[in-house]
């Protein structure tokens, strides 16, 4: 049995602007085994196919039997990385996390707060997932980092949470949080630079580069028992260059759980 779990979640109903992140978990796979590439990671670790119990994509109906479906799979007792899907998925994936983990800690890689109360009506909203999660008490601590479009109201949404935001300006400041609890890494694939990962639905310049990326996963110095890589839109990507950055950032997840 593999050591560590993935999920694909088919989703990107709550996507405000494009479509297309639910095409994205099988080809992150494809990426993955492309033989552009070999499966080791930077640390040495041969990231290869029997470290994972894969448990294959999931197009879900309702919005919250994502975290039904996060539950089953967490009950196979290993790390789980989630494929997605747009950035809602988080929401109910930590709460199932949160149901077998308790506290948690999350590092949060994003060009965005996602800390609305609600966006363009919807309350869950790929805008508002870590707003609920800080509301309903699933994380001790949200820490993000990547951050370059905040206005006023996630501005005060991150006062009342205390939330620890390091804002891409401020990047050169950046220093890895001395996490309390197992800690959960949600990746935003525009976090980075569109010069690095053109394959997403909103574009924002000034962002991270790959290998930003890469040492932020690298200096992780808690135990990893989940992640998220989320908003790929392969409906934008170039000669999927974003797939492979996704690939490429999987495998130093997946070496950081090991």
């Amino acid at each position: 049995m593999g050591k560590i779990t993935i999920q694909g979640i088919l989703y990107d109903n709550k996507s405000s602007f494009l479509r297309g992140p639910s095409l994205a978990p099988p080809l992150i796979r494809k990426a993955y085994h492309s033989n552009s590439a070999n499966y080791y990671a930077e640390d040495g670790n041969n990231i290869v196919s029997d470290l994972f119990k894969d448990t294959g994509d999931y197009n879900i109906k309702d919005y919250f039997d994502i975290a039904e479906t996060t539950a089953k799979h967490l009950e196979i007792g290993s790390p789980m990385i989630t494929f997605g899907g747009d950035h809602s998925v988080t929401f109910p994936i930590i709460q199932a996390f949160h149901s077998i983990h308790g506290q948690l800690d999350i590092l949060h890689i994003d060009a965005h707060g996602d800390l609305y109360e609600s966006f363009e009506g919807d309350p869950y909203s790929h805008a508002c997932p870590f707003y609920n999660i800080m509301k309903n008490g699933l994380a001790e601590n949200l820490y993000q980092v990547g951050i370059r479009t905040l206005n006023d109201t996630q501005r005060v949404n991150a006062k009342k949470f205390g939330v620890k935001i390091n804002e891409m300006k401020d990047f050169h400041s950046f220093q890895m949080p001395a996490f309390k609890n197992p800690v959960y890494l949600s990746l935003d694939m525009d976090a980075l630079d569109p010069a690095y990962a053109p394959g997403v639905s909103h574009h924002e310049p000034g962002g991270l580069s790959t290998r930003q990326v890469i040492h932020i996963i690298q200096k992780i110095e808690a135990p990893l028992v989940g992640a998220d890589i989320v908003e790929y839109n392969p409906t934008k990507d170039i000669n999927d260059m974003t797939a492979m950055v996704c690939a490429k950032l999987f495998k130093e997840i997946a070496a950081k759980m090991l």
